[in-house]
């Protein structure tokens, strides 16, 4: 969990540029002009195999951000997702108070948390999942598990709730939010099993 926390406590800055963002989106709306939202740079192109399923597509998202202390292939992990994706990590602090989120681009997320994977080993893993598909749209909550080590003492777990889109040659991921199992916040059992 430490190491997550750590990651998510490097990119809380980008909140309050959200929120900026959020605030004149909001006023040109009320001003009658559209809100958008920034777009993300062109996605370079992805691994044919990375993105030929859904399997393939959530095992490429767990493998590209974990690895012992060092660079990432983050050309692979920009390659997964569709122009304005968003990372959203649920925060909690410390003294239990009320939780709130950092949202996040791809861009934004190698940016911040790619500094701690540097100087830390980060491996997490899938436990189990559940899926739910309609169309060209597949939502999945997956059970993760963190480690400092490949073969080390787990350090944290929780749910990457995760939205994927198909455009009928490759598999995009859209979104992955996420929050931490602690005291008070059990994985239910429904998803730890496969």
């Amino acid at each position: 969990m430490m190491a997550r926390m750590k990651a998510i406590a490097l990119m809380a800055a980008i909140t309050v540029g959200e929120a900026v963002i959020s605030g004149a989106a909001q006023e040109k709306q009320e001003a009658g002009q559209s809100a958008t939202v920034p777009a993300s740079p062109v996605a370079p192109a992805a691994n044919p195999k990375d993105v030929q399923s859904l399997d393939a597509i959530v095992a490429a998202v767990y493998d590209v951000i974990s690895g012992p202390p060092g660079e990432r292939d983050w050309n692979r992990f920009n390659s997964l997702f569709t122009k304005d994706a968003r990372l959203i990590a649920v925060r909690t602090p410390k003294d239990g108070g009320k939780p709130s989120l950092v949202v996040m681009t791809p861009a934004d997320y190698a940016a911040h948390a790619g500094g701690y994977f540097k100087e830390h080993g980060f491996f997490e893993l899938e436990l189990s999942r559940k899926t739910d598909s309609f169309g060209a749209m597949t939502h999945i909550y997956t059970t993760y598990e963190s480690r400092e080590t490949k073969d080390g003492k787990p350090i944290d777990r929780g749910i990457n709730s995760m939205e994927f889109f198909f455009d009928g040659e490759r598999w995009w991921c859209v979104q992955i939010y996420w929050d931490a199992e602690r005291p008070g916040n059990p994985i239910p059992e429904k998803y730890l099993g496969k």
